[in-house]
């Protein structure tokens, strides 16, 4: 069953569980989270230590009985119980308090495009354990594109490309719906990933997750082209001996290591622009793509992707916020259907979402 703007204007919150980030917003408040989608828990007592930017800060460095987790996975939640716990530490007491007093709680999750029932379930259970009497799900296309300013309501195609850390999601959209769509289990952690296995590989040098960023930075100026830094230094962990070692990379061999994860999302861009009505695909042409998710600043990202497939490329202005205050935006009833003609109300284009579940 579809969700209706009615029916997400009627919602007090929203949460966008991300891999990478957890961000809420509550009506009237606006955005009131943003913090990293990780949690540290004390194995020994089951207490939960931290959550958001400083338990990210503690990645790769706890003792033994610290645990560091991530209860979402590629925009699922993978750890029911952890998810809760870490949402209701980020709200803070105070904020939660506002919202148990609001009569018959309702609440609005993004959820991936083509998300399983399992994995929308999840999502669902995640907000009912925090008060929601009533979750309504909704596409993260159709809530990013809406975010970034799309007119997703009018008779003609946008393409929008939801750059995650797990994944990256890629759809035409037109009155409202998806017409094509595609999901690509690749985001900026595959790009980190590949990074990190082209120094050991080349290099012998054991990186940590914290030393990938200069690395993005070294790809900057036209990124991906070789007009950027010719080289950089990282410093890391020697492979045979684990001692510190400080390396000079060149940025070239850089760019050519995340071509692999790169092609995936260029392979998936034409699988939907193959299944897109020609009509569409010719709305395209002047439009060109709207990119938008955290993965989305990868340095160079946009000017592959207007080289591969020709047709122009934009970055959204603030684009890790674009699905969330997509959300916010329908919750707050600053969305309206068009309406043309007096059946405006009863196309399809009025549908927002995917799933609905209630407690």
């Amino acid at each position: 069953m579809t969700v209706s703007l009615e029916q997400l204007r009627r919602c007090h919150f929203g949460v966008d569980l991300g891999a990478a980030r957890t961000r809420v917003y509550v009506k009237g408040a606006g955005l009131v989270v943003d913090q990293p989608s990780v949690a540290a828990v004390n194995t020994r007592t089951g207490a939960l230590i931290a959550v958001g930017e400083f338990a990210q800060r503690m990645t790769g460095r706890t003792p033994h009985y610290i645990r560091v987790v991530r209860p979402v996975s590629g925009g699922t939640v993978v750890d029911i119980d952890m998810a809760q716990r870490m949402l209701r530490h980020l709200l803070g007491d105070k904020m939660r308090r506002a919202l148990r007093r609001k009569p018959r709680l309702r609440a609005a999750a993004c959820t991936p495009h083509d998300a399983d029932p399992l994995a929308q379930r999840a999502a669902v259970e995640t907000l009912v354990g925090l008060g929601a009497r009533r979750v309504e799900l909704v596409d993260t296309l159709i809530a990013a594109a809406v975010g970034c300013g799309l007119p997703v309501e009018r008779p003609e195609a946008t393409m929008i490309m939801v750059c995650g850390a797990a994944a990256t999601q890629v759809a035409v959209l037109s009155l409202g719906s998806i017409v094509t769509a595609d999901r690509i289990p690749v985001g900026g952690e595959a790009v980190d990933h590949a990074i990190v296995q082209h120094l050991r590989h080349a290099h012998a040098l054991t990186l940590p997750s914290q030393s990938v960023r200069p690395l993005h930075v070294a790809l900057s100026g036209n990124g991906l082209t070789p007009q950027g830094p010719v080289s950089t230094e990282i410093h890391g962990r020697d492979v045979a001996t684990g001692l510190p070692r400080s390396v000079r990379v060149d940025t070239a061999a850089v760019r050519n290591a995340i071509q692999t994860p790169l092609t995936s999302i260029l392979d998936g861009i034409g699988k939907v622009l193959r299944d897109c009505p020609p009509d569409l695909v010719a709305d395209l042409a002047d439009r060109g793509i709207m990119m938008v998710g955290g993965s989305a600043l990868l340095p160079g990202l946009d000017h592959m992707l207007r080289e591969a497939t020709g047709i122009p490329v934009h970055i959204a202005e603030r684009p890790e916020l674009c699905a969330v205050e997509g959300l916010g935006a329908m919750l707050d009833g600053r969305i309206e259907p068009l309406t043309l003609n007096p059946l405006a109300a009863e196309r399809p284009g009025s549908r927002w979402g995917s799933q609905r579940g209630s407690r």
